[in-house]
């Protein structure tokens, strides 16, 4: 059963949460990162991604910027940025996009449970990824990365959540520029505390990881690393029940054609996919066809008959993909390390693959359809993994509105 408990957060003050809030880490480079935090001293930018206040040159993994993420850290502390808790608390995360809500748990998840397959996974993770944020966690002593778990519906505690949000006054509530609300409210009545926390010892069995692996990963690792820290036994989650979550496509760009004609990789590609030519941009409408942008030209590829098998796994459209194009003819045996590929969220639209493939940095893109969250807790709960970066979840969890401190 899954282990939680209420934690203190270092947040930021109720008047400039708009403010401080970021988007994930993961989900910007560092150019875009320096254009969003030009005109906002108090982004949380400062101490999640630290180069945007070091030279533009500077290597993103060197301990430079991670001793400038704790210097700003303790900035934002001293003149009262962010501000600590002062009791353990749940918090209940509300976020709304495009009218539709999804709400959540803010938690203190036991990394025993991660190590005992309690908190389930269905990615590897990439190792130069973990270290990042290893080093980062290590070195600021926090972690503000929160991890997105998801777990089966349980009724009183969506009761419970419902009508805290309905009698209680939120910490936070602010649009964001992306247009998504943000609202927070803090759960700090302890018998309510130890009703949640009773709850998810008793009729949660299982969380899985929808979005977050390389921060739940660093979590465990560090914890490793900290034996006689009580808070590193434990990291930053927000579990939203399962009814409430889609999934949007993830997708991928590769830099070339594995030395391979455009004529000779189609012709390759003919033998698992039909494929026909399209004058628009190509979002799948079902399992099993995939968009292809190859040399200005979108292509629709569907998977044959034969060319995939239909256990949990086999039947998932990365892996089709992963097998019969990546792995078969790209030559990408290993898609976590190798630097010929790249992953690009669905969030960001058909024209951002337009955009990597027109640039030259990249030869080709191909646009995926969705898993399903019931997908994803079938191949969790089989000890599966899927292919990295198989799932992408919209709306995200905004950094710096609440900090676990080690």
């Amino acid at each position: 059963m899954a282990i939680i408990k209420p934690f203190a957060a270092l947040r930021p003050a109720q008047n400039i949460a708009h403010q401080v809030a970021s988007p994930p880490y993961d989900v910007l480079n560092s150019k875009e990162a320096r254009e969003q935090v030009k005109d906002n001293p108090l982004s949380f930018l400062h101490i999640t991604k630290a180069e945007v206040d070091l030279p533009a040159d500077i290597d993103t993994h060197s301990q430079q910027v991670y001793d400038k993420a704790a210097a700003n850290l303790q900035d934002f502390i001293a003149v009262g940025t962010l501000l600590h808790e002062s009791k353990p608390c749940y918090y209940i995360y509300r976020l709304v996009m495009d009218g539709r809500e999804q709400t959540g748990l803010v938690c203190a998840s036991s990394v025993e449970d991660y190590f005992n397959d309690v908190i389930k996974k269905h990615e590897f993770t990439r190792p130069e990824k973990e270290k990042d944020r290893i080093d980062h966690m290590r070195t600021i002593k926090a972690q503000t990365g929160n991890v997105f778990l998801a777990y089966n519906n349980v009724a009183e505690l969506d009761e419970l959540i419902n009508n805290w949000k309905k009698t209680h006054t939120p910490l936070y509530d602010f649009t964001a520029t992306d247009t998504i609300q943000h609202t927070i409210w803090a759960v700090d009545d302890d018998a309510t505390v130890e009703q949640i926390t009773n709850l998810f010892a008793t009729k949660v069995p299982a969380t899985y990881i929808a979005d977050g692996h390389h921060r739940a990963a660093s979590a465990a690792k560090v914890s490793q690393a900290l034996p006689d820290s009580t808070e590193a036994k434990y990291f930053l989650t927000t579990i939203f029940p399962a009814s409430e979550l889609a999934i949007m496509d993830y997708n991928r760009v590769v830099k070339d054609l594995n030395n391979l004609s455009t004529g000779a990789f189609i012709s390759a590609l003919q033998e698992e996919f039909t494929i026909t030519e399209s004058a628009d941009p190509v979002k799948p409408a079902s399992l099993h066809e995939f968009g292809m942008y190859l040399d200005k030209q979108w292509y629709i590829l569907t998977a044959r008959e034969g060319s995939y098998t239909t256990d949990p796994i086999g039947v998932l459209d990365v892996t089709i993909l992963s097998n019969n194009v990546l792995d078969k003819i790209l030559d990408i045996k290993d898609q976590r390390t190798d630097t010929r590929i790249d992953f690009v969220g669905g969030i960001r639209g058909l024209g951002e693959l337009e955009k990597r493939v027109n640039s030259g940095e990249m030869k080709v893109a191909f646009s995926l359809y969705p898993v399903t969250i019931q997908q994803l807790f079938d191949i969790a709960d089989s000890g599966n993994v899927m292919p990295p970066k198989s799932t992408w979840f919209e709306p995200k969890l905004r950094d710096g509105l609440l900090t676990h401190v080690l």
